[in-house]
């Protein structure tokens, strides 16, 4: 299941634009907007410290978070967030509005486990096509990442979607075809020759 939920307080917003989101940004706050399930969006500012903790603290793409505007709670399910290429601090936030019927398409990481059970122990290679799978999966059922058993896998072997237990609910967003997650492939030659040639 995805992470514990966790609240939010924000202050509704008048002014838009460049100049407002700059001195918000200077006063220690992020502009943000909350938008969906058919309502008008509505622009907020919140603690940049508050929001920045939580997308360090991993998870947050995946978790549903209520957002306090005003003593009005929302619940919401973060969908964009801004970095400044720069000084990496967050700049700005989007907020999809969600109910417990709510269907949203979420990127969730790929966990591995058991590699000392396949031929990875042998000095074959993990060589993994996707880190992430977007899945389409109720808001209140997101999980927080998916598992790939790789006990007994091969080299040569490819694991697929079809292989990986997914949540009640939850399906592919690509749903065309048994798309590959990971493989496991041969050491390269050119690595094992450069490691040989350290050791001497």
């Amino acid at each position: 299941m995805s992470k514990e939920s966790y609240e939010l307080k924000a202050e509704a917003r008048e002014r838009v634009g460049k100049g407002s989101s700059r001195e918000l940004r200077r006063n220690g706050l992020i502009p943000a907007v909350i938008y969906g399930d058919k309502q008008a969006p509505i622009s907020i500012a919140l603690s940049t410290n508050e929001v920045t903790k939580r997308i360090h603290a991993g998870g947050f793409m995946t978790t549903i978070a209520t957002i306090d505007v005003d003593g009005k709670k929302i619940k919401v399910l973060p969908k964009v967030y801004q970095l400044d290429p720069v000084r990496d601090f967050t700049m700005h936030v989007d907020f999809l509005r969600v109910s417990g019927n709510t269907a949203v398409n979420v990127q969730v990481p790929v966990h591995f486990i058991n590699e000392d059970k396949s031929a990875i122990k042998t000095g074959a290679v993990l060589n993994i096509v996707r880190h992430e799978v977007e899945l389409n999966v109720p808001a209140n059922d997101i999980p927080e990442f998916l598992t790939v058993d790789l006990a007994g896998a091969k080299v040569g072997d490819s694991l697929h979607i079809s292989a990986v237990k997914l949540p009640k609910g939850a399906t592919p967003v690509i749903g065309d075809r048994d798309f590959t997650i990971a493989t496991i492939v041969a050491p390269a030659a050119g690595i094992a020759e450069e490691e040989a040639a350290s050791e001497e």
